[in-house]
């Protein structure tokens, strides 16, 4: 059996660094689970998936102690080399595409293996996780497969949704294409329950508020690829749409005069979403074991919303006539072209080096239009007929930043156990912005990052890592821009001179894996220095109008304590079940900009308990994942408001059952404990800065619980 340290390539190909020698294996591990003596790679070959029926590599994944995979192929910020999945030793090429859904269109049975690759090379086209999936596919000349999934669900209110997904797979010689096309059902019906308190606690309202989403985004995806000889291109393509209707119902009822009086709003807003993304990937690799590659990514996303709230006539004996209170129009396109070449090469014994450059532009172009009844002047049209809102201040703007990097990696091996990544990362860009605002900045930033492993044995590894980041800003954030998480508040101020937040983060880890492949013990401690954090500051130009915006309000200090374990219970008869917990403890700080005392930017952390059991004689798989958070975790504060938000332990159960050879039937319960989100708003007049408590908000809402029904089947 040949272990792949990095990407699998062909002998012809002659790429030294990544074909390593055979190793002698651990005997203590199955023939079908393999680790090489002096290599901290796993390796699942597809026998020991077999007796688990397995219908996509997502079902191959979800039998492996301690292994996931994030939900985003690339980052925030440029294209980077980030990620912690590989196909056949290659990374994908989009941005934004979900290598979740990647593995859900791949036949289990086109896998010869999987690696669990623990270390870091110059031969991975991936960096910067703990660890990087791989997965082997079979070499064969030919092959094709479809997959499909029809889902439907009911909710807790008691609405219906159907949904599914449709994937062909195809490789003929050095060509392979993957086309899909997937409608995912996004309903959400949050009921909230709200009291309103004067500050002596007296009661002075209720609310009850019904806030649906109907959604059910479409995404239609592609892949290509072509391998010949030392040519490798890979080619990805991506269409979303995820528009949506969003209403709201808010029934009050106020106390006047002694008694309570009822009062009613409705909402609606319409929401226009879509996406596209076009990436690709040139590989070549030389003879003596260079490689060089060339990457894009073009994309486009129009984010636009009108939203319309009417209040209902009291005097209106029939409860239908209604007068409209306010109406928001926002608009925002956002678009990215972004290249990238590298060259990788050996240059020493145990040493290799890569080199590269980025180029990327991002481009925003955005407005905001709000009217309500108490605007000044005539109503118009553009503003719903209602007097535009007077004290708006740079509700539109246009964004351009161009952005240059030079990158180098170095990779060296300085025994056979202990591996050292170093990096450094020379960025310059310079923003400009035009409407309202003109302005025009430039930016340089040196991003440098070690990474530090050590094999104390097969099984046990250490790993240290300090690192350099600047955080991506959200241009939309530089102009104003509409409210939708308070309904007292209509839009929040932009911020011409927000800058990027500079992040440096040290990270101290151990791993173990249990003897026998039966689990897997991590912890890891984190801590994190962030200057020119971005939280809220004080805009206000009138005392008579409070007012905030998105700003740097200093330095954050944050600290992360990680433990995880996930274990087979063979030590009590159940050697395909899987027991995981965790535990994730979080303190933070940053001075306040309002209250100029320290408070917390994060929670306080949270337990996890994961369980699923196999019963491979019948093909059926059952389980839970339980998550319990840990109450008294971060207060938001803006200009008027002080805000605390709380949830509760949530409960998702699933039973799964493989029928007619390749055909599964899932049964999940989401949400099953309907747990709640709760928040308490204290507000203050005129400011939080030197007001008073005027009231306290308390409202506790249920999200969703529901229970979901799939059938998926590859052919």
């Amino acid at each position: 059996m040949i272990l792949f340290v990095g990407s699998p390539v062909s002998a012809e190909q002659g790429d030294e660094e990544a074909l390593p020698e055979r190793q002698p294996v651990d005997d203590s591990l199955p023939l079908d689970v393999q680790v090489p003596a002096e290599d901290s790679t796993v390796v699942y070959t597809a026998d020991f998936f077999a007796p688990y029926s397995p219908v996509s590599v997502n079902d191959m994944l979800d039998r492996i102690p301690g292994v996931s995979v994030s939900g985003r192929s690339g980052g925030g910020r440029g294209l980077g080399t980030g990620g912690d999945l590989l196909i056949n030793g290659q990374r994908l090429a989009g941005k934004d595409i979900s290598p979740r859904d990647q593995l859900d269109r791949i036949a289990a049975r086109e896998v010869e293996q999987i690696e669990i690759i623990r270390g870091t090379s110059g031969a991975l086209n991936v960096r910067g996780s703990s660890q990087v999936i791989n997965v082997v596919l079979s070499d064969v000349a030919s092959r094709a497969s479809t997959s499909m999934e029809a889902l439907g669900r009911r909710n807790h209110d008691g609405q219906y949704e159907i949904g599914g997904s449709l994937s062909h797979n195809r490789q003929v010689g050095g060509f392979q294409a993957v086309l899909s096309l997937e409608a995912r059902p996004n309903y959400e019906n949050r009921i909230s329950r709200e009291t309103i308190h004067a500050p002596d606690e007296s009661l002075i309202g209720t609310l009850h508020e019904s806030n649906v989403r109907d959604q059910q985004p479409v995404e239609l995806s592609g892949t290509m690829s072509y391998v010949t000889g030392s040519h490798r291109l890979q080619f990805n393509s991506q269409y979303g749409d995820s528009s949506y209707i969003r209403t709201i119902q808010r029934d009050f009822s106020d106390r006047v005069d002694g008694g309570f009086t009822p009062r009613r709003e409705d909402e609606i807003t319409d929401y226009d979403r879509d996406n596209w993304e076009v990436g690709g990937e040139y590989e070549y690799s030389f003879a003596g074991g260079q490689r060089t590659q060339f990457l894009f990514i073009v994309n486009d996303q129009t984010r636009d919303s009108e939203r319309e709230r009417f209040q209902f006539l009291t005097d209106d004996p029939s409860g239908e006539e209604r007068e409209k209170l306010l109406f928001i129009a926002s608009s925002e396109r956002t678009r990215e072209r972004i290249g990238q070449v590298n060259y990788s090469f050996p240059f020493a014994d145990g040493q290799s080096l890569r080199l590269g450059l980025e180029q990327a532009q991002t481009m925003l172009d955005s407005s905001l239009r709000i009217g309500n009844r108490a605007g000044s002047g005539p109503a118009s049209p553009d503003f719903g007929g209602l007097p535009p809102r007077p004290d708006l201040s740079n509700p539109g703007t246009s964004v351009e930043e161009m952005r240059h990097e030079g990158f180098a990696f170095h990779n060296w091996s300085l025994s056979q156990r202990l591996q050292l990544e170093s990096s450094v990362v020379y960025e310059t860009s310079e923003i400009s912005q035009s409407g309202q605002v003109n302005t025009s900045r430039r930016f340089n930033f040196l991003r440098p990052a070690v990474d530090l492993r050590f094999d104390v044995t097969n099984a046990l590894q250490l790993r240290a890592s300090a690192e350099r980041d600047v955080s991506q800003l959200s241009f939309s954030n530089f102009a104003a821009t509409t409210n939708t998480d308070d309904r007292e508040r209509d839009a929040d101020a932009g911020n011409p001179e927000l800058v990027p937040e500079k992040d440096m983060r040290y990270e101290l880890g151990v791993e173990y894996r249990l003897p026998n492949d039966n689990g897997v013990l991590e912890s890891r401690i984190v801590y994190r220095v962030t200057d020119d954090y971005i939280g809220r500051i004080n805009a206000t130009r009138d005392p008579e109008v409070p007012l905030s915006a998105i700003g740097n309000i200093g330095t954050a200090e944050r600290w992360g304590f990680f433990n995880d374990v996930s274990t087979r219970l063979s030590y009590i008869g159940l050697p395909d079940a899987i027991f995981s917990a965790g535990l994730r403890l979080f303190d933070s700080r940053v001075t306040d900009p309002f209250l100029d005392e320290s408070r917390r930017i994060s929670d306080r952390g949270r337990a996890t308990v994961g369980f699923r059991h196999d019963v491979t004689q019948w093909r059926l798989n059952y389980g839970l994942n339980y998550r319990y958070p840990i109450h008294g975790g971060r207060y938001n504060t803006d200009i008027t408001t002080i805000t605390r938000n709380d949830a509760d332990a949530n409960l998702n159960l699933f039973v799964s059952m493989v029928l007619f050879d390749d055909m599964t039937f899932r049964l999940e319960s989401n949400n099953t404990l309907d747990d709640y989100r709760c928040r308490e708003r204290q507000r203050y007049a005129p400011s939080i800065i030197d007001g008073e408590l005027q009231q306290i908000q308390r409202s506790c809402s249920s999200r969703y619980r529901r229970l979901t029904f799939r059938v998926q089947t590859t052919f």
